[in-house]
């Protein structure tokens, strides 16, 4: 199953799990966690006192009380002290223990906040990357649903010139009903309004008549109906062959779930929403021709009227990207829907 970024409070997520990132001594004294002991109620506390001091990088379960999810995974994320005293391998490990016992407790889905990004002081966009990672390397191996909840776009901080890049890529290539829309960078000092600048017409040019050539057969709708092209799945599937990975492999790069994967391999009139096909295209790293094609057995095509449509035509004739996380932390930060199942 994939991974899903949402905005969304984690106390009110419906899933197995929901992981609090708290202190050795389960203080609960501000932010999540004070949010998550609040909705549950005082015998969270208590359990989590039952258990002992809990050590950085290190988990334990608890029951969920009267939280929506079965339990509550508790979890201590390292203060930030400039990155220099092996913070990232202490997050690692949380969010690593998180992920086991979930899976050592059946669960099928399980939401996690950004650890240790509020009180503890760890870079929003470093925690960000650090959860990314750990998680998509554990659903390479496992199928759960994992929630990743974030509520500000600070915590996607991409680069300037990755930023500069796309947004004059969007400049260039973004055409609205005629019109072209600028979209400036909001500064700390100025916030420009988006620009619209009108095209210019060319001046309609008259060349002489070709010489007549000879009349284009009717064609005959019973030949083109038994000659049409080949459909979404199978056209997914030559190219998985084609690329040389396996199918596990390309649905979970695809951040889709098996049960989507599963229906489109077994109904090879499936069709795919265009997030979905667009998710494939980028799992198998497809060129721009290829991703067009398998869209158009489904009636669809990248268009540069869609702002979605062009960050993805930036994506895949850039080849700028290592996995489709970092096309989903673009997509959403320029407010567009993210990609996965």
């Amino acid at each position: 199953m994939p991974l899903k970024i949402i905005r969304q409070d984690i106390t009110k997520i419906e899933c197995d799990a929901i992981v609090n990132p708290t202190d050795p001594h389960y203080s609960h004294s501000g932010g999540t966690d004070a949010a998550i002991h609040e909705a549950a109620g005082s015998a969270l506390y208590e359990a989590c006192i039952a258990q002992g001091e809990l050590g950085i990088g290190d988990a334990i379960l608890t029951p969920a009380f009267a939280l929506p999810s079965k339990y509550v995974i508790h979890t201590v994320g390292p203060i930030w002290q400039g990155g220099n005293s092996d913070e990232e391998s202490a997050l690692r490990s949380c969010y690593a223990a998180c992920l086991a016992l979930a899976l050592g407790n059946r669960c099928e889905s399980v939401a996690f906040p950004l650890i240790a990004s509020g009180r503890f002081g760890f870079p929003k966009d470093r925690v960000l990357k650090i959860a990314t990672d750990v998680i998509g390397d554990f659903l390479f191996e496992h199928e759960m649903l994992v929630y990743l909840a974030v509520y500000d776009k600070d915590s996607y901080a991409i680069s300037e010139k990755l930023f500069s890049d796309i947004e004059s890529f969007i400049w260039d290539n973004y055409e609205d009903d005629g019109l072209m829309f600028c979209y400036s960078r909001r500064m700390e000092d100025a916030s420009p309004r988006p620009v619209k600048i009108r095209k210019q017409r060319k001046e309609s040019v008259s060349y002489p008549c070709a010489p007549c050539a000879s009349p284009t057969p009717t064609p005959d709708l019973d030949d083109m109906l038994r000659n049409l092209d080949c459909g979404f799945a199978e056209t997914l599937f030559r190219y998985i062959d084609e690329k040389g990975i396996s199918d596990v492999d390309c649905y979970k790069r695809a951040n889709v779930d098996k049960k989507t994967f599963s229906k489109i391999k077994c109904n090879k009139k499936y069709k795919p929403s265009k997030v979905t096909a667009v998710s494939f295209a980028i799992a198998l790293r497809l060129n721009i021709d290829e991703t067009n094609h398998l869209l158009n057995t489904v009636g669809m095509s990248l268009s540069r009227s869609n702002k979605f449509d062009v960050i993805i035509e930036y994506f895949i004739t850039t080849g700028n990207y290592e996995s489709i996380f970092d096309v989903n932390e673009v997509l959403y930060k320029f407010d567009q829907i993210t990609l996965g199942v």
